[in-house]
């Protein structure tokens, strides 16, 4: 099937290539000059953190993976301990976000954060988009605007794919470890004010591994029709994304160095999920107000095994996690006047199962947990901007925000004859926020910022009213439904030319005492109160018309913030992200990237007894244009570097070692070295 896939695919890129006329040369290298990091947001933004970014720097970033669209944002690192398909683990201001918990992501006004979902609260996947078909990329950190609320505390971003393309763009890409991808994007006018875009991905690849073949089988598809009207755009989008692999996991220290496996080898080989996200959504915006509407088809079967033989010594601890679920949401601002903003969000969670199984080589022995889960969240917000004089002016805004939860057992007894009856309910909770934020433009080159807000992030629905733990029955307490955060920042913006922009922010963050669902184990886990702080700086140069430079750089100290202190260390926490990058623009439009990207030490138990080492990779990406063609060649890894792109440290057990197990670092290696080749055709 996948090869009739790919031949398929191959074919329409094909007839694309030979099917257009002679086309003028389109240099969109050059767009970088006057757009994303390089905008003047002097007098615009209203923190040093946020910026604006666009497809000029993604079409000459080398990326192993989609999900590698998140390090646009300064600041932001993201790696991957499973197989292609699983979301990212994402790394900013001191969270190992693993889930997205506490960072907020939309794509074209539809939000991609799961709630109360299967594998973990605040699930983000964005392996369902198509980098060549994004049109901006805007983000901002910290709890200080108004119009995001949850998961937002650690910041957020917004992905806007583009509603018109200036020539349509046919693409193959081939690597090592069977890297197959095939690309073809376009857009039609049917007059001056209808247009409709199109785009169609698929992608294979078996990964480096030694005893599993990844057999990625991906597919990504988008519509898009644009209407212009007189007093603004109406836009009607699809999207539809089906993803199945197989998972290289992270492995135990302690098997490599006994010789059982390498470090592309896998424990458990049988490993690995199956996902769909379909959507549909409209968008109606003018110069007063915006409308966006939506609804999202969703499906996740995953299967994992961390601790391999500790918990069921015969049959292994292999667990499948389920979550199926439609969501019906919508957005809309208005803006009554040159200051006042008003606005709302709503979103309903249809929740058919969450669900976790043990499974043996994807087999389902029992259910451990399954659930049917009504949730329904609403908040609104007012924001208000004062110019006081030329140079200063601030922002103050009032938010509002509503979550309900219905949970419902879909068993009545588990595979561990614990009754999950108790674990049914429903409970609601709200909570108000105040954010704000005085800027000062100290001259016309540079600007001071000093911002403050409260944010939160809900817990997953089944913590809330949970009274059982579905692994031994006993008594637990249920989780806080909303928790709160308390963040503030003081940075300045300095572009003193068109070729140079920098930023640099000092920021804390602070987070209540909570309890989280874990949806690893189907029970919740105690955590504490937490603070972070740190430093970020952000440096653009523009030497020339042909060769630029970029620095980001991100220290962080992150503590639990209580009387406990011999264990003050968060697990993951990472304290130093560092970037480099350097793009040199050739005669005869060649153009090359080298970029570097370094990421510190880690703590990786409370003590700070177990750490990680740091890690540094380098990737490289070398360019020609002519005519109407393109030819790429991406060098990921360039120095083989066999760093861990994750770490963890926990008990687990292999066969013959003792019934409790032996604690020990478990990794996922950086992939090997490996090379890619894209030829493009516009037309």
């Amino acid at each position: 099937m996948k090869t009739f896939k790919l031949a398929f695919l191959s074919v329409v890129v094909s007839g694309a290539l030979f099917n257009s006329a002679q086309v003028a040369a389109h240099d969109g290298i050059e767009r970088i000059l006057v757009s994303g990091h390089q905008a003047n947001l002097l007098g615009q933004a209203m923190s040093a953190s946020e910026g604006v970014l666009g497809q000029p720097e993604i079409e000459i970033r080398p990326m192993l993976r989609t999900g590698e669209l998140m390090e646009l944002i300064p600041g932001m690192s993201a790696t991957q301990h499973s197989g292609s398909g699983k979301a990212n683990q994402y790394f900013l201001r001191g969270f190992n976000l693993d889930h997205g918990t506490d960072f907020a992501t939309y794509i074209d006004g539809m939000p991609v954060n799961m709630p109360t979902h299967g594998h973990g609260h605040g699930y983000t996947d964005i392996n369902f988009l198509i980098p060549e078909l994004i049109e901006q990329v805007t983000y901002q950190k910290g709890s200080y605007h108004g119009d995001v609320g949850d998961f937002s505390s650690a910041g957020s971003v917004g992905f806007s794919t583009q509603m018109k393309r200036k020539k349509g763009l046919a693409k193959v890409s081939l690597g090592e470890d069977a890297y197959q991808r095939v690309l073809l994007a376009d857009s039609v006018s049917q007059n001056s004010t209808n247009t409709t875009l199109y785009g169609l991905e698929y992608q294979t690849y078996d990964g480096p591994w030694t005893d599993i073949d990844e057999d990625v089988d991906k597919i990504n598809a988008i519509v898009r029709h644009s209407i212009r009207t007189s007093e603004g755009v109406l836009t009607f989008g699809a999207m539809g994304y089906e993803n199945e692999w197989n998972s290289a996991d992270q492995i135990p220290s302690r098997a490599v160095s006994q010789g059982i496996i390498d470090e592309l080898g896998s424990i458990d080989d049988t490993l690995g999920g199956k996902t769909h996200r379909y959507s549909v959504n409209a968008i109606y915006t003018t110069a007063d107000y915006a409308l966006t509407t939506y609804i999202i088809d969703y499906d996740l079967s995953l299967f994992s095994n961390f601790t391999y033989y500790l918990d069921d010594p015969v049959l292994g601890d292999q667990f499948e996690q389920v979550d199926d679920r439609k969501i019906y949401g919508a957005s809309g601002s208005w803006h009554p006047d040159n200051n006042l903003t008003l606005g709302f969000s709503t979103r309903y969670d249809d929740i058919g199962e969450v669900g976790l199984h043990r499974s043996q080589q994807r087999e389902r022995l029992g259910t451990v947990r399954s659930d049917k889960v009504n949730e329904w969240s609403t908040g609104v917000y007012a924001s208000y901007d004062y110019q006081w004089t030329s140079r200063l002016r601030t922002n103050l805004s009032l938010r509002y925000d509503y979550f309900d939860f219905e949970v419902n057992s879909l068993v009545d007894t588990n595979i561990y004859n614990v009754a999950l009856a108790p674990n049914n309910g429903e409970t609601s909770d709200d909570l108000w926020s105040f954010k704000g934020s005085a800027n000062y433009l100290l001259t016309d080159d540079a600007e001071l910022y000093l911002s403050a807000g409260q944010g939160f992030h809900s817990n997953d629905a089944r913590g809330t009213v949970t009274s059982v733990d579905p692994n031994n029955g006993d008594a637990v307490d249920s989780v806080d439904p909303l928790v709160r955060t308390f963040g503030y920042e003081v940075g300045v913006r300095w572009r003193p030319s068109a070729k140079f922009n920098s930023s640099l922010a000092l920021w804390s963050l602070e987070q209540d005492s909570e309890l989280l669902f874990v949806g690893d184990a189907g029970n919740t886990e105690a955590s504490r109160p937490s603070k972070r702080q740190g430093i970020e700086l952000a440096a653009y140069y523009n030497y020339s018309d042909q060769l630029s430079f970029d620095l980001e750089y991100a220290y962080t100290d992150a503590k639990f913030d209580d009387s406990n202190v011999l264990e003050q260390e968060i697990p993951g926490a990472m304290e130093d992200i560092l970037q480099l990058g350097v793009t040199k623009r050739f005669d005869d439009n060649w153009f090359s990237t080298v970029r570097l990207r370094y990421l510190g030490e880690r703590p990786l138990v409370e003590d700070n007894s177990e750490r990680s080492d740091s890690s540094t990779v380098v990737n490289f990406l070398l360019g020609k244009k002519w005519n109407a063609w393109a030819l790429n060649l991406q060098v990921l890894n360039v120095f083989d570097s066999n760093d861990h792109d994750i770490d963890y440290f926990y008990a687990s057990r292999l066969p013959g070692e003792p019934a409790t197990g032996v604690e020990d670092l478990h990794y996922h290696i950086m992939e090997p070295r490996t090379v890619r080749f894209e030829l493009s055709y516009e037309f």
